[in-house]
């Protein structure tokens, strides 16, 4: 991210990171390059852990997708399923949210990651 804004004739309108630590590290890199996150450049993430929504209720980050680590018991109950010889879904999702900055603040304490 440091060396895409010290290009000359480069605007950036969103930063899309693949994970909120590499969303901090972009933000750091724009705030060095004199820019505001989250007001010059949108910054949207995938994880939704704590620090994500920290840096969207103080303005820097402007939303994260839920990437949710904890469906081990949902997997398990699958698992013990199969080794009942019960049927199983085809299909079984998983459930995550979209977290915009306007949700942050409400939903920081509910985060368990």
């Amino acid at each position: 991210m440091e060396q895409i804004l010290k290009e000359e004739n480069r605007k950036i309108n969103v930063v899309f990171a693949y994970g909120d630590d590499l969303a901090l590290g972009a933000i750091q890199s724009i705030e060095e390059a004199g820019l505001k996150p989250g007001k010059d450049i949108m910054v949207v993430s995938v994880d939704g852990q704590k620090s994500a929504f920290k840096a969207m209720i103080v303005g820097k980050l402007n939303c994260t997708v839920e990437n949710n680590p904890l469906f081990g018991p949902q997997i398990m109950k699958v698992v013990n399923d199969i080794m009942d010889g019960k049927d199983i879904p085809i299909r079984i999702i998983s459930s995550e949210g979209v977290f915009p900055a306007s949700t942050a603040k409400f939903e920081l304490p509910n985060r368990k990651y």
